[in-house]
């Protein structure tokens, strides 16, 4: 197997016209075109009839994480605007809920607009309806920064501050600030757990009426989390994937899930989203490591974006794999897997889940770009081409694709 170390993110660009991406989303969620891949063919459809395109039987796995109001702006007594956007809670919660759950005070990491002219030990406040919320820098890294945020109601958890005092956060490429429609339509009408700072936006076209419609066709629904990092958004500048560390993201899945998905052996698993697919590869590879009687760091990274590649000449079938991680949750007692994985799915990684993705489509240079170029080979680009030319619509608010992986 290649090792996608040594692939040159220069051949996994395109020229993406201003006018190809999507700045709002359409009227109606499900009414957004659908553009499917089978067998090397390409036809198209809408999300309205996604149905029509499963069989009865199949698994199709949404990512039901929800986006927090992430965005903060501090005004200065100067005047100026400094904006504190939220990445992730502080290594020292165990969990992003957690974290969320915290009163008065919380230490997040931060991306800071306007850092330089924040004077250091400085606090910044601003009051809202029912609380002052305060922020002062604790640690500087490389890119980001370590905020102390406090708020003078003891009874508030931060989940509750935020929604307040936080904005959406848009991607932003999309180049405008967020309206009263972003509230509901970036997010999926079946989000629950809050924890993303960018939506899972292959979920976004999914109306009651698709879900209902799948029922009655006969396909079974599962839920996993992982919450969507900032980093997602990150184009890769280096010339090489060596040099380009993979953002860490938090996942949260159930026992019960993983049984469904051991039970399913040589049933079609359809990803509803990279981030589900980037949830159920990762499971796969935590049994492998405890197959071969190492246990995955849940504390911190339970697989890093390297590990699939060097085990892969370890790799078993895929239920003896997520046995394994069943069996090591039953052991210890746990109905829940919360931890971080760093996966980095590229040209060269051999899928071991899933059959069908239902994703959008992807920025040039993207890690996101290379996972569809790993899920579809060269395709990708005669895929890419098309949807470009017969005026599909790009990126957070566009239209869609339902990928199938050939099996051999």
């Amino acid at each position: 197997m290649t090792h996608p170390r040594h692939l040159r993110i220069e051949d996994y660009d395109y020229p993406l016209p201003d006018e190809s991406i999507a700045r709002f989303p359409l009227d109606q969620r499900d009414a957004s075109r659908l553009l499917q891949y089978k067998d090397g063919h390409l036809t198209e459809h809408r999300y309205d009839q996604i149905d029509q395109l499963l069989d009865p039987g199949d698994l199709i796995l949404f990512n039901e994480t929800r986006v927090i109001h992430a965005r903060l702006l501090f005004v200065k007594s100067t005047g100026g605007t400094i904006e504190v956007f939220c990445l992730e809670p502080h290594r020292q919660y165990a969990d992003i809920q957690t974290a969320m759950q915290q009163k008065g005070e919380v230490w997040w990491t931060c991306m800071i607009g306007g850092a330089s002219k924040w004077k250091h030990g400085a606090t910044l406040s601003h009051t809202y309806d029912h609380f002052c919320l305060s922020a002062t820098i604790v640690e500087r890294h490389a890119g980001s920064f370590t905020v102390a945020l406090s708020w003078d109601d003891p009874t508030l958890t931060f989940a509750e501050v935020l929604h307040e005092a936080g904005r959406v956060p848009l991607p932003p490429y999309l180049h405008r600030e967020a309206g009263q429609a972003d509230e509901e339509r970036y997010q999926t009408i079946y989000a629950k757990e809050e924890g993303s700072v960018a939506a899972p936006t292959a979920g976004l076209h999914f109306t009651q009426e698709v879900m209902e419609r799948l029922s009655v066709r006969g396909v079974t629904k599962g839920f996993v989390t992982l919450h969507v990092g900032a980093g997602t958004f990150k184009p890769v500048k280096t010339e090489t994937m060596a040099e380009h560390e993979m953002h860490a993201e938090w996942i949260d899945v159930s026992l019960t899930l993983i049984e469904k998905l051991i039970a399913r052996e040589g049933k079609r698993i359809i990803a509803v989203g990279t981030t589900s697919l980037r949830t159920l590869e990762s499971l796969y590879w935590m049994g492998v490591k405890l197959l071969n009687h190492v246990v995955p760091d849940f504390q911190n990274i339970a697989v890093s974006q390297w590990e699939p590649y060097e085990l892969q000449d370890r790799a078993p079938a895929l239920t003896h794999a997520l046995q394994a991680l069943a069996d090591w949750m039953l052991h210890n007692h746990r109905t829940r897997l919360i931890t971080r994985t760093q996966i980095l799915i590229a040209p060269g990684y051999e899928f071991k889940v899933a059959t069908g993705l239902v994703t959008n489509f992807h920025q040039p240079r993207s890690t996101l770009l290379l996972l569809i170029a790993a899920w579809t080979g060269d395709d990708w680009r005669k895929i890419y081409d098309y949807a470009l030319s017969h005026q599909f619509r790009f990126l957070s608010y566009g239209d869609g694709s339902l990928l199938w992986r050939r099996v051999n």
